[in-house]
Protein backbone atom coordinates (compact mmCIF):
# COMPACT_ATOMS: atom_id res chain seq x y z
CA UNK A 1 0.00 0.00 0.00
CA UNK A 2 1.23 3.23 -0.91
CA UNK A 3 1.35 5.41 2.20
CA UNK A 4 1.30 8.76 0.01
CA UNK A 5 -2.11 7.92 -1.17
CA UNK A 6 -5.67 8.48 -0.34
CA UNK A 7 -7.15 11.64 0.77
CA UNK A 8 -5.91 14.24 3.63
CA UNK A 9 -8.32 12.46 5.75
CA UNK A 10 -7.31 9.42 4.87
CA UNK A 11 -3.68 10.28 5.37
CA UNK A 12 -4.12 12.19 8.78
CA UNK A 13 -5.91 8.87 10.30
CA UNK A 14 -3.35 6.46 9.29
CA UNK A 15 -0.70 8.96 11.03
CA UNK A 16 -2.94 9.16 13.80
CA UNK A 17 -3.04 5.41 14.58
CA UNK A 18 0.43 5.52 13.85
CA UNK A 19 1.31 7.67 16.47
CA UNK A 20 -0.69 5.22 18.95
CA UNK A 21 1.41 2.77 18.05
CA UNK A 22 4.77 4.16 18.44
CA UNK A 23 3.86 5.09 21.93
CA UNK A 24 2.24 1.48 23.12
CA UNK A 25 5.28 0.35 21.19
CA UNK A 26 7.63 2.88 23.66
CA UNK A 27 5.36 1.60 26.56
CA UNK A 28 6.29 -2.13 26.17
CA UNK A 29 10.07 -1.52 25.92
CA UNK A 30 9.48 0.35 29.23
CA UNK A 31 7.57 -2.12 31.02
CA UNK A 32 10.09 -4.78 28.85
CA UNK A 33 12.57 -3.01 31.12
CA UNK A 34 11.06 -3.05 34.40
CA UNK A 35 10.21 -6.85 34.54
CA UNK A 36 13.88 -7.54 32.75
CA UNK A 37 14.81 -6.05 36.05
CA UNK A 38 12.60 -8.29 38.29
CA UNK A 39 14.05 -11.39 36.57
CA UNK A 40 17.79 -10.01 37.00
CA UNK A 41 17.19 -8.88 40.59
CA UNK A 42 14.94 -12.23 41.78
CA UNK A 43 18.79 -13.42 41.73
CA UNK A 44 19.76 -11.61 45.04
CA UNK A 45 19.49 -13.09 48.38
CA UNK A 46 17.40 -10.81 49.65
CA UNK A 47 14.53 -11.83 47.37
CA UNK A 48 11.31 -12.60 48.93
CA UNK A 49 9.72 -15.71 47.32
CA UNK A 50 7.08 -16.25 49.77
CA UNK A 51 5.05 -13.00 48.94
CA UNK A 52 1.76 -13.51 48.17
CA UNK A 53 0.38 -10.42 45.46
CA UNK A 54 -2.74 -8.53 47.53
CA UNK A 55 -6.27 -10.02 46.73
CA UNK A 56 -7.12 -6.61 45.75
CA UNK A 57 -5.08 -6.90 42.46
CA UNK A 58 -6.71 -9.99 41.58
CA UNK A 59 -10.17 -8.50 41.59
CA UNK A 60 -8.69 -5.38 40.06
CA UNK A 61 -7.85 -7.47 36.76
CA UNK A 62 -11.32 -8.65 36.53
CA UNK A 63 -12.78 -5.46 36.19
CA UNK A 64 -10.09 -3.60 33.95
CA UNK A 65 -10.82 -7.30 31.71
CA UNK A 66 -14.79 -6.42 32.00
CA UNK A 67 -14.10 -3.15 31.36
CA UNK A 68 -12.21 -4.07 27.91
CA UNK A 69 -15.70 -6.10 27.04
CA UNK A 70 -17.86 -2.95 27.38
CA UNK A 71 -15.35 -0.90 25.28
CA UNK A 72 -16.03 -3.36 22.61
CA UNK A 73 -19.39 -3.78 23.29
CA UNK A 74 -19.16 0.14 22.72
CA UNK A 75 -17.49 -0.23 19.27
CA UNK A 76 -19.86 -2.64 18.23
CA UNK A 77 -22.87 -0.63 19.06
CA UNK A 78 -21.33 2.41 17.30
CA UNK A 79 -21.01 0.44 13.67
CA UNK A 80 -24.28 -0.31 14.27
CA UNK A 81 -25.72 3.69 15.40
CA UNK A 82 -26.86 3.03 18.44
CA UNK A 83 -25.89 6.50 19.98
CA UNK A 84 -27.22 5.84 23.47
CA UNK A 85 -26.26 2.13 24.08
CA UNK A 86 -22.81 3.45 23.10
CA UNK A 87 -22.63 6.27 25.60
CA UNK A 88 -23.96 3.76 28.31
CA UNK A 89 -20.84 1.15 27.39
CA UNK A 90 -18.49 4.09 27.36
CA UNK A 91 -19.88 5.01 30.64
CA UNK A 92 -19.73 1.68 32.47
CA UNK A 93 -16.15 1.26 30.97
CA UNK A 94 -14.89 4.54 32.98
CA UNK A 95 -17.08 3.36 36.13
CA UNK A 96 -14.86 0.20 35.89
CA UNK A 97 -11.32 2.68 35.14
CA UNK A 98 -11.81 4.09 38.11
CA UNK A 99 -12.91 0.56 40.03
CA UNK A 100 -9.34 -0.72 38.84
CA UNK A 101 -7.35 2.24 40.20
CA UNK A 102 -9.09 2.37 43.63
CA UNK A 103 -8.36 -1.35 44.28
CA UNK A 104 -4.89 -0.72 43.00
CA UNK A 105 -4.31 1.40 46.09
CA UNK A 106 -6.43 -1.39 48.24
CA UNK A 107 -4.03 -3.59 47.16
CA UNK A 108 -1.45 -1.10 47.96
CA UNK A 109 -2.55 -0.58 51.53
CA UNK A 110 -2.86 -4.45 51.89
CA UNK A 111 0.90 -4.69 51.29
CA UNK A 112 1.55 -1.96 53.71
CA UNK A 113 -0.45 -3.46 56.72
CA UNK A 114 1.54 -6.73 56.04
CA UNK A 115 4.70 -4.67 56.71
CA UNK A 116 5.45 -4.01 53.04
CA UNK A 117 7.10 -1.17 52.01
CA UNK A 118 8.34 0.99 48.95
CA UNK A 119 11.23 2.30 50.75
CA UNK A 120 12.81 2.60 53.86
CA UNK A 121 14.65 0.12 56.66
CA UNK A 122 11.55 -2.25 56.31
CA UNK A 123 11.43 -2.11 52.51
CA UNK A 124 12.86 -5.25 50.22
CA UNK A 125 13.34 -4.98 46.54
CA UNK A 126 10.67 -7.60 45.16
CA UNK A 127 8.24 -5.11 46.81
CA UNK A 128 9.91 -1.97 45.62
CA UNK A 129 9.42 -3.64 42.03
CA UNK A 130 5.67 -4.84 43.01
CA UNK A 131 5.02 -0.76 43.97
CA UNK A 132 6.84 0.71 40.64
CA UNK A 133 5.36 -1.47 38.04
CA UNK A 134 1.87 -1.63 39.65
CA UNK A 135 2.29 2.33 39.92
CA UNK A 136 3.56 3.54 36.54
CA UNK A 137 0.74 0.99 35.43
CA UNK A 138 -1.58 3.43 37.48
CA UNK A 139 -0.29 6.39 35.56
CA UNK A 140 -1.57 4.86 32.19
CA UNK A 141 -4.22 4.13 33.52
CA UNK A 142 -5.06 7.39 34.11
CA UNK A 143 -3.76 8.71 30.94
CA UNK A 144 -6.26 5.84 29.70
CA UNK A 145 -9.24 7.62 32.06
CA UNK A 146 -8.38 11.52 30.26
CA UNK A 147 -8.62 9.48 26.64
CA UNK A 148 -12.05 8.15 27.70
CA UNK A 149 -13.63 11.37 28.93
CA UNK A 150 -12.24 12.42 25.60
CA UNK A 151 -14.41 10.02 23.74
CA UNK A 152 -16.95 10.11 25.95
CA UNK A 153 -17.45 13.95 25.67
CA UNK A 154 -16.99 13.85 21.55
CA UNK A 155 -19.50 10.84 21.76
CA UNK A 156 -22.33 13.11 23.90
CA UNK A 157 -21.28 15.58 21.02
CA UNK A 158 -22.35 13.30 18.65
CA UNK A 159 -19.14 13.51 16.98
CA UNK A 160 -19.30 9.42 16.09
CA UNK A 161 -21.17 7.52 13.68
CA UNK A 162 -20.45 4.70 11.66
CA UNK A 163 -18.96 6.19 8.92
CA UNK A 164 -16.58 8.13 11.56
CA UNK A 165 -15.18 6.28 14.35
CA UNK A 166 -11.42 7.00 14.68
CA UNK A 167 -11.28 8.32 17.99
CA UNK A 168 -13.82 5.81 19.52
CA UNK A 169 -10.78 3.40 18.05
CA UNK A 170 -8.13 4.93 18.81
CA UNK A 171 -9.13 5.31 22.48
CA UNK A 172 -10.62 1.47 22.23
CA UNK A 173 -6.79 0.35 21.42
CA UNK A 174 -5.05 2.04 23.90
CA UNK A 175 -7.31 0.75 26.68
CA UNK A 176 -7.05 -2.67 25.34
CA UNK A 177 -3.55 -2.32 25.40
CA UNK A 178 -3.59 -1.17 28.99
CA UNK A 179 -6.21 -4.34 30.16
CA UNK A 180 -3.15 -6.44 28.11
CA UNK A 181 -0.24 -4.97 30.03
CA UNK A 182 -2.05 -5.66 33.12
CA UNK A 183 -2.98 -9.11 32.87
CA UNK A 184 0.89 -9.65 31.84
CA UNK A 185 2.30 -7.39 34.44
CA UNK A 186 -0.14 -9.44 36.72
CA UNK A 187 0.75 -12.72 35.66
CA UNK A 188 4.56 -11.92 35.36
CA UNK A 189 4.30 -11.43 38.96
CA UNK A 190 2.37 -13.94 40.36
CA UNK A 191 4.29 -16.42 38.29
CA UNK A 192 8.24 -15.25 39.28
CA UNK A 193 8.71 -15.95 42.41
Amino acid sequence: MDLTQGTAKEKQDRSKKMMLWFGIVSLIMGFAGWTSAYIVSSKREDWLNNIDLPQAFFISTALIIVSSITYILAKKTAKQGKQKQVTNYLLITLVLGISFIVLQFVGFSQMLESGYYFTGPTSNIKMSYIFLIAFVHILHVVAGLISLLVVITQQLRKKYSPENMLGLELGATFWHFLDILWVYLIVFMFFVK
